[in-house]
């Protein structure tokens, strides 16, 4: 997380601007993408204004309403953006394990054509012996 932080010359007391949270975004397994989302922003709480449902519920200060919501709602938010990185993470592995396994068996099919060359070059010059050695005996 990065946080920007403004002062101002006139007074010791630092803003901040906002809280964002960087993190690797998962849209696809084979596909990479990092966003950087705001997570705070600094704003004034207004006063709401009075209607005729406040009889309904116990009218309460907005900054005891935020005090308990905000803590909550960063939560879930850092929350989610761990199990976003950890999606795009094994997304990342399983395209790295696919092209692991696509190279090893190219490997291994390379291997088996050299190693299927070399015994027919070895069972060719085994006749061509027999067959050279049968004709110098008659």
């Amino acid at each position: 997380m990065r946080s920007r932080i403004a002062s101002s010359k006139t007074s010791s007391k630092k803003k901040i601007d906002g809280v964002y949270v960087v993190y690797n975004e998962f849209k696809r397994s084979s596909r990479r993408t990092f966003r950087a989302e705001r997570l705070l922003r600094s704003q004034t709480i207004s006063e709401p204004s009075p209607s005729r449902h406040d009889r309904l519920f116990v009218r309460a200060r907005p900054e005891a309403i935020l005090s308990d919501l905000l803590p909550k709602h960063i939560e879930f938010q850092l929350y989610r953006v761990l199990l976003e990185s950890a999606a795009a993470e094994q997304g990342a592995r399983m395209t790295a394990m696919e092209a692991a396994t696509k190279n090893a068996s190219d490997m291994i099919n390379h291997l088996t054509l050299t190693y299927n060359r070399i015994r027919q070059a070895a069972i060719t010059k085994e006749i061509i012996e027999i067959v050279s050695g049968a004709s110098a005996a008659q």
